[in-house]
């Protein structure tokens, strides 16, 4: 086996781990794909992984369901560091407006990758949010948004930012999407990276 291909593996595995881990809840296991100096970036969250951790069992807690799913995956490696970008969804259930409704968002967890002491870690995730639909769980119920604050979020994440909203988040609006500045900006980041810029 080639390095490169031992190296791909040691990323996938780290990709598929951190999906199933968090998910499942499994906090000590999802630490370790973790760098010390990881940073995770979602909608209603930006910060340290510690931090991440924290507060998605506190939202467990109190009843926030938030799942993954992941598709196909992507690796660009340089040496030591590696973009990886993996299709995905991100799915929660919650009431909005009184009904109890799925979201379901997908796009790509775009990721920041270094080999240290010949163990991959993430440095940074940031999720790219390409569409998203949203549906109350009874197919009879009736849903109305409030189309002012729909419209506040981005084409991308709009529903799921709009149930985050009203769930109590504080959700980010310029989060990248399919397209726009804020993408490009990612792309010319992760080209940095793999050069051996500082993030």
């Amino acid at each position: 086996m080639t390095t490169d291909t031992a190296d791909c593996l040691a990323i996938r595995d780290l990709i598929e781990n951190w999906a199933l881990w968090r998910d499942a809840r499994q906090w000590d296991r999802f630490r370790t794909v973790w760098h010390n100096d990881g940073r995770m970036m979602a909608t209603w969250f930006q910060g340290t992984a510690d931090e991440f951790i924290k507060v998605s069992q506190d939202g467990y807690d109190k009843g926030v369901r938030i799942l993954h799913f992941l598709g196909g995956m992507t690796i660009d490696i340089a040496g030591a560091r590696a973009i990886s970008q993996t299709k995905m969804t991100i799915s929660q259930r919650g009431p909005v407006e009184g009904v109890v409704c799925d979201v379901v968002c997908t796009g790509r967890f775009y990721d920041f990758l270094e080999k240290r002491m010949e163990r991959w870690g993430m440095v940074l995730r940031q999720p790219i949010y390409e569409k998203d639909r949203l549906d109350p769980v009874s197919p009879s119920a009736k849903l109305d948004l409030d189309q002012g604050l729909l419209k506040q979020f981005p084409e991308g994440y709009r529903h799921l930012a709009y149930m985050q909203a009203r769930i109590g988040y504080t959700v980010k609006t310029d989060m990248p999407g399919l397209d726009g500045p804020e993408v490009e900006a990612l792309y010319a980041r992760g080209k940095a990276w793999l050069s051996g810029k500082p993030l």
